[in-house]
């Protein structure tokens, strides 16, 4: 990086910190921002939150190996995030608690309730330390000689120092800032590649079989098997109604309707942003460029296409999408440990604070020690996430729904997830199982459970 450049990164994480530095003066704020937040603010933190370094990293290296037909892996948040849109944003507005596992405690039992805050906070710290472990990977070209542990711990500090402030009002505030220099310099990254690739060049880098969406055709290709894909989407559309991180946003929202379309929205955006890197990756490849390792697809495109002074910006556009994800993520985490463990002093800003800084130190540990595949880390995760969705999904739209049926449910989600993953392994593709057989068997087990269990039904919560 040249002066200008460092120039334009430090100016942007200056943004960053000043937006960030009003401090939270009461729980509510830090936590939920005083359920204020309009319909822009919650578009751009929705965009931001889900917008991070691990995804656009292991989707922009399918698009370099895959080419356009790489496209459907956003595809999947466009269909993932919809169906969060028509069955639970207004839902979990109306509820309207702190932590998304409240749900569980009410609707069935405290017991399950804090079964369902565990998993979720296994899950979240395996998401995060992802996000870690690829912010370290976008900059280790740029300091070769720091050590990948220093380099994380030094990165997931700043992240701390930016949000600590003011809870989820600083996490907002930098969103907004994230949000806009995504929206300019994506969209230009993918003009410029396509300015570079010359004409034909698309076909002579990806074979044919690989330029077209049939699924039929591509089911099992191996540059992007859309079998795959299936599973992907599934697990999507059946993870991301109970993430918490989504969840403590639509809490913060000023009212339903602006949570719908806010959650509507962003389900749009963020299929056009990952669309875009995932063209420019492509045309990068294209453009005859070789790289040993594809992950690094983003920051090679921002270093050879970007002028001068942009190219700090590129980096700390980046920057802002791991911290957005990462603070987002640790804010919604303390507040699920204070809210379904009633940790002592945990409901206080001081609380909270302690709280966010013990889970970055949890992430950065689980970066260094744990993720090597990004992409598969972060599916891996999901498989707690996934045990909860009949119970959540009852929850809301199914009344005769029983606590029998509900730890029915996720006890027999977790032991198929975790299953399919040592019988069937990665090389197996246990994802297809644990997806297409796994969800139907969650949700036949809690509905059987709840059918035989008829003389304690719970309460719908609207």
């Amino acid at each position: 990086m040249t002066g200008i450049d460092l120039a334009g990164f430090a100016a942007v994480i200056a943004v960053l910190v000043l937006v960030g530095r009003r401090a939270s003066v009461s729980a509510e704020r830090y936590l939920v921002a005083d359920r204020s937040v309009g319909l822009l603010p919650l578009v751009a933190t929705l965009v931001m939150t889900e917008f991070n370094t691990s995804t656009l990293l292991a989707f922009s290296a399918v698009g370099y190996r895959a080419g356009p037909m790489a496209l459907a892996l956003p595809f999947v948040f466009l269909v993932g995030l919809g169906f969060y849109t028509l069955t639970v944003a207004k839902p979990w507005k109306r509820f309207n608690r702190l932590s998304v596992a409240e749900l569980f405690t009410e609707r069935y039992s405290p017991a399950l309730g804090r079964l369902a805050s565990g998993l979720l906070l296994l899950a979240m710290t395996g998401f995060c330390a992802t996000y870690v472990k690829s912010l370290a990977l976008i900059f280790q070209p740029i300091v070769p000689g720091v050590d990948a542990w220093v380099l994380s711990a030094v990165l997931t500090l700043v992240v701390v120092l930016v949000v600590i402030s003011g809870g989820l009002e600083s996490v907002v505030r930098s969103d907004l800032v994230g949000f806009a220099l995504t929206l300019v310099l994506l969209p230009l990254l993918a003009i410029i590649g396509y300015a570079k690739v010359p004409e034909g060049a698309i076909l002579a880098a990806f074979p044919a079989e690989q330029q077209h969406f049939a699924p039929w055709a591509q089911w099992s290709n191996a540059a992007l098997p859309f079998r795959f894909v299936t599973t992907l989407i599934v697990l999507t559309s059946f993870t991301y109604i109970a993430a918490p991180w989504y969840g403590q946003k639509i809490f913060a929202a000023k009212d339903e309707k602006t949570a719908f379309t806010a959650v509507g929205l962003s389900a749009v955006l963020i299929f056009l942003l990952y669309g875009a890197m995932v063209l420019s990756a492509a045309w990068f490849k294209a453009s005859g460029v070789e790289l040993a390792d594809p992950q690094q697809v983003v920051p090679q495109m921002i270093a050879m296409w970007l002028p001068g002074g942009l190219k700090g910006v590129g980096l700390a556009m980046l920057f802002t999408a791991a911290l957005t994800t990462l603070a987002g993520v640790w804010s919604a985490m303390a507040a699920m440990v204070a809210a379904d463990f009633q940790v002592k002093g945990g409901m206080s800003v001081r609380g909270q604070r302690l709280l966010m800084v013990g889970f970055a130190v949890l992430c950065w540990l689980g970066a260094n020690l744990l993720v090597d595949d990004i992409l598969n880390r972060l599916i891996l995760a999901n498989i707690p996430v996934a045990a909860l969705s009949f119970a959540l999904l009852a929850g809301f739209h199914w009344p005769k729904a029983t606590t029998a049926g509900a730890w029915a449910s996720v006890v027999v989600g977790v032991a198929w997830g975790v299953g399919c993953f040592v019988v069937v392994g990665e090389a197996g593709g246990y994802t297809w199982p644990w997806a297409i057989y796994g969800i139907p068997l969650i949700f036949a087990t809690g509905v059987g459970v709840s059918l035989m269990t008829p003389s304690s039904p719970t309460r719908l919560l609207h």
